[in-house]
Parts: structure tokens; C-alpha cells; sequence
């Protein structure tokens, strides 16, 4: 899954691409209207949008787009499309049920200490990703693992496909795991990708994370 234009632009550290939301728009409408600056356009149907805005993921072209409310209030029914495009939810929940061991851990490939995993639908299997300088990477070992982990837990079910992920932080005694929205995860990566220096990522970038699940811990109680 690819990160909407702003934050994919800030997980590769560069300015946000010129899209064309005209092709997409057409198949809803067939009209055609005004665009704004890129980055500030709803990516349906491109009216200007500020930088709290919702989300849409194209579940066939692995990717996010940036929406007005309107446009994403048309896809929160899982039937709208056919299933093509699905609105990422606005929940933050926290797991503290959550167990997983190193082995476990360890069988999933993940070099750091962050890792997110969501269940591709079009692939009928979960995805594993982990923030890094060069943005998300996804880790290419056998998940067998995990999925015995997701059926031992009845929270890590009820995430909706596609759009809803795991958000794993590994601590000392164990695991802070939260469950998210997919674009939360990519707000992660770009702050990996922009602010990570040297070896280590340097103390800017770890206060920076701190924040961030600072924030996720106050959602998930909202």
C-alpha cells in the first residue's frame, strides 16, 4: 500500500507529485473541474482539501488518496465500488492484551524495533512493513507466524482489510501494539524517512517518534 500523495512526498522527503485525479473522477461523474495546487485537492473529485483531510484506499493499486469528507463518506458502506476503493476508518485502539514472543519477532525479519502488518486482500495474506531512511520495506519472509499470532487474538481480527493495521513498537519487557489506521503507519514512515541521521537516527528523530505514539496513545483512549 502506498502512502497518499503528502505523505508518500514526505516518507521519500521530496515535494508532493502533480497528480491527475481527472481519470478517476470520471468514473463517477465523467466531469471534469477546476484543480488545485497538488497536495491540496480532494484526488476524486479535486476540490481543495486542507492538510487534515481524509482518506481512500484504491485496494487494487496499492495506494492511498487524499479525499474531501464528502468523496470519503461515499466509500464507509464496504459495499461502495465493489470493494475497489474503501475509506480508512478514523479508530485508534490500543492492545495491551497483545503478546508475541522474540522467536516470533525474530521469524518476521524486521531489523528495528517498528513494524506495522495489515491483511492484503487482492494478496489474501498479510503484508509486514517497517519505517526506514529509504521509507516503508517490506519484510519478504514467510508469515506463517504471524497469522497463528492473529488467531490467538481476537482484537488483531477485527481489523477491516486493507485499511486498518497493526502498529508495533518493541520495548524492553515486550510489545506496544496499537491498532490503526494505514495512514497513521505511513505518517510514521515519513517521520523515519525526513528527520533519521547516522546509524542510530540520531535523539531528533526518536523524540519525534516518542510524539508520535505519544499521540497515538491519546487517540486510542479518545
Amino acid at each position: 500500500m502506498r502512502p497518499p500523495s503528502t505523505l508518500r512526498a514526505l516518507a521519500q522527503n521530496k515535494p508532493p507529485p502533480v497528480v491527475d485525479p481527472v481519470a478517476v473522477l470520471r468514473q463517477f461523474t465523467g466531469g471534469v473541474r477546476e484543480q488545485g495546487a497538488p497536495g491540496e485537492q480532494c484526488e476524486m473529485c479535486t476540490a481543495r482539501i486542507g492538510p487534515e483531510h481524509s482518506h481512500l484506499a484504491d485496494v487494487e493499486g496499492h495506494r492511498l488518496l487524499c479525499t474531501c469528507r464528502p468523496c470519503y463518506l461515499l466509500f464507509t458502506d464496504g459495499g461502495a465500488s465493489h470493494g475497489h476503493y474503501r475509506a480508512v476508518p478514523e479508530r485508534y485502539r490500543a492492545n495491551a492484551d497483545f503478546t508475541l514472543s522474540t522467536a516470533q519477532w525474530e521469524t518476521m525479519g524486521i531489523p528495528v524495533n517498528l513494524a506495522f502488518l495489515f491483511y492484503q486482500s487482492d494478496q489474501g495474506r498479510y503484508v509486514a512493513f517497517y519505517p526506514s531512511p529509504g521509507g516503508a520495506t517490506e519484510s519478504l519472509l514467510d508469515l506463517a507466524g504471524w497469522d497463528e499470532v492473529v488467531a490467538g487474538d481476537a482484537r488483531l481480527q477485527e481489523l477491516v482489510p486493507d485499511v486498518e493495521a497493526v502498529l508495533l513498537r518493541r520495548l524492553d519487557n515486550g510489545f506496544e501494539c496499537h491498532l490503526v489506521p494505514i495512514d497513521a503507519c505511513y505518517e510514521l514512515v515519513g517521520i523515519v524517512r525526513q528527520y533519521w541521521e547516522g546509524f542510530a537516527g540520531g535523539e531528533d528523530v526518536w523524540r519525534r517518534i516518542d510524539e508520535f505514539f505519544d499521540g497515538v496513545r491519546e487517540r486510542g483512549r479518545g
